[in-house]
């Protein structure tokens, strides 16, 4: 029977670093909300480098996709960890390290209109290879602005 995960402060702190160490995620200005098994949700304070339609001041669609599939990939590591964790350190980074994107569907439902953006995602499948997750995008009004599902390599 599979020993129970537990995503403690520790490895907290190692998905927190991990994300914080990528340049993009920098400059994009991507915070971190939550982390855990069910669930990971980040912000997105919205500031006039990322603006996509000038005219409208909405958010850029690739900034949408990009801050999804940040935080669906938080999700897919942290799913990653819970099915590796029986392994050894080095082979478990290892396979960690192998982490990517095989496919993203984001659907802009609205406008990115607002100040502040929330990301979150839920795991639909958390294999040992592959990960499926759902994101969803909100404004500070609480509009859901997009949806995404993502397939991770997680292994």
């Amino acid at each position: 029977m599979p020993q129970a995960f537990t995503l403690d402060t520790d490895l907290q702190k190692a998905v927190t670093a991990f994300f914080q160490r990528i340049p993009f995620n920098q400059l994009l200005g991507i915070e971190i909300a939550e982390l855990s098994e069910e669930q990971v949700a980040m912000y997105l304070p919205m500031k006039p480098e990322l603006i996509g339609n000038f005219v409208h001041g909405i958010l850029h669609g690739g900034v949408i996709s990009s801050l999804l599939d940040v935080c669906g990939g938080a999700m897919a590591l942290i799913g990653a960890f819970a099915n590796h964790q029986h392994l050894p350190a080095a082979e478990r980074m290892s396979k960690l390290s192998k982490l990517g994107t095989i496919d993203l569907r984001i659907d802009y439902l609205r406008p990115g209109r607002g100040q502040r953006f929330t990301a979150t995602a839920i795991p639909l499948r958390a294999g040992n290879k592959v990960a499926v997750i759902r994101m969803e995008l909100h404004n500070d009004e609480n509009v859901l602005v997009a949806v995404g599902t993502g397939t991770y390599l997680c292994g």
